[in-house]
């Protein structure tokens, strides 16, 4: 029954490295979805469409920041 107790402990060796590879592996993993999106990023900012849509989310900021001059947004008309 001694006998035992080593391959427990030789399994949970086993099952802790292999959990540490597969740490590694998902960090590893999750750094190269990140550095693909950031060139994704880039990419799409050097487009046409990423211009355009820049130039879009600019223009609405402007237009958001003119249009409520101290008014309310809702006026309300009684009659």
């Amino acid at each position: 029954m001694g006998c035992f107790s080593c391959f427990h402990g030789v399994s949970t060796e086993r099952k802790e490295q292999r959990r540490e590879q597969d740490r590694l592996a998902s960090a590893e993993a999750r750094a190269k979805a990140a550095e693909a999106a950031q060139k994704r990023q880039e990419q799409f900012e050097k487009s046409a469409a990423g211009r355009a849509a820049r130039a879009q989310l600019q223009a609405t900021a402007k237009q958001s920041a003119n249009t409520n001059k101290g008014e309310p947004v809702l006026k309300w008309q009684m009659g």
